[in-house]
């Protein structure tokens, strides 16, 4: 196995230090705290994808996904926060340019929303008119426009793709013409405040509507014709990943307190506790290095069907492996960990959240 970097060594402390502070109260807010979202928007995390062309940072998948597991080792509701909301800004690769720049001229932009196809858009004149409810958008709160994925509709009837099935296409909407709504009542990722949405006999113009497709991209650049689907699965599982380590390190002082204050646990207990955590450690270390290979080699190579499929294989065994590390050693972390009011609790209910994501939960 490579020597592979602890996330850590990608953020600077004082932010770490930001990240972590604000965190607890992040998770009373429903959503960021402001000063973990000036740091955002001081470090342009939300631009990690849009185009250059526009002002965003537009990074290189493998340094992408470094980053993303180092934010949510640092913070497991940030790091999805700005994984889902600069993975929506990866769309400025494939929007009109005229609206782009609009998009991209706020320097504090956020885009935000869901792919799941649970809204309408009528044809109606050189538009659409929109209708709809869409769930889990994580950083909602903080964005300035918001996508929607939508059935495309000629009066009543659907319109269909070349291969008979019904079309969809996502729409990019300024934030004004969108009613948020609860939504996010779960047990982890509470400050992502991944809320609910809807829409409302809303008209947009054609220009509004785009094609996540290799062949729709308008900016040229192996990011926007990279496949979709692994883009997705790499950064998802990053952030489980870095959700992992933060809950190993955390596991170090729970471990000793409890080998201090329990009087049940004996020196061959704590030679139990400590075998597991340098297994678990290894453990996930092992499946981030083959995650980590994979990534850059489909980078190197994206045509390469193959090697596309390995990035799929080691996001989902990344994901199945870190849940399965946490709960290997949860137990060993005494009442501590069941406690709401801690860290720990808050990065393992953070973790078994984000890792029911349906896209991470089969192995092929």
């Amino acid at each position: 196995m490579e020597n592979i970097k602890h996330p850590s060594t990608l953020l600077k402390p004082e932010w770490v230090a930001i990240i972590r502070d604000k965190a607890a109260e992040a998770e009373r807010l429903g959503k960021l705290q402001p000063a973990q979202l000036q740091l955002v928007y001081e470090q342009q995390w939300f631009n990690l994808l849009a185009p250059a062309a526009y002002g965003g940072l537009q990074t290189s998948l493998p340094d992408l996904i470094k980053l993303e597991e180092a934010l949510s080792w640092a913070d497991g509701s940030l790091g999805w926060v700005v994984t889902l909301c600069c993975g929506a800004g990866w769309f400025g690769g494939f929007i009109a340019p005229k609206i782009a720049q609009q998009i991209y001229s706020d320097k504090e932009v956020c885009l935000a929303g869901s792919g799941a196809p649970t809204g309408t858009a009528t044809i109606t004149g050189n538009g659409y008119v929109i209708n709809g409810i869409w769930k889990y958008a994580s950083g909602v709160h903080h964005a300035t426009y918001i996508t929607v994925s939508c059935n495309i509709m000629d009066g009543d009837t659907s319109v269909l793709n070349e291969d008979g099935a019904p079309l969809i296409l996502p729409f990019v909407l300024d934030r004004k013409d969108v009613q948020l709504l609860s939504g996010w009542k779960y047990i982890g990722m509470i400050a992502t405040g991944s809320d609910a949405y809807s829409v409302t006999d809303l008209y947009v113009d054609k220009n509004r509507c785009f094609k996540i497709d290799t062949g729709a991209a308008v900016i040229d650049s192996l990011l926007y014709t990279y496949p979709f689907l692994q883009l997705a699965e790499a950064t998802l599982a990053a952030n489980i990943s870095g959700t992992a380590v933060h809950f190993i390190d955390l596991c170090v002082p729970a471990f000793a307190n409890k080998a201090t204050n329990i009087r049940r646990v004996n020196q061959a207990n704590v030679l139990v506790m400590d075998e597991a955590l340098r297994s678990a450690t290894a453990l996930l270390n092992q499946a981030r290095a083959a995650f980590f290979t994979a990534v850059e080699a489909s980078w190197a190579n994206p045509t390469d069907e193959e090697l596309l499929k390995a990035v799929s294989s080691t996001s989902r065994v990344l994901a199945k492996v870190s849940r399965e590390c946490v709960d290997e050693l949860y137990p060993y972390c005494g009442l501590l960990a069941a406690s709401p009011d801690t860290e720990i609790n808050r990065v393992w209910r953070d973790l078994h959240t984000a890792s029911q994501h349906a896209l991470l939960t089969f192995l092929d």
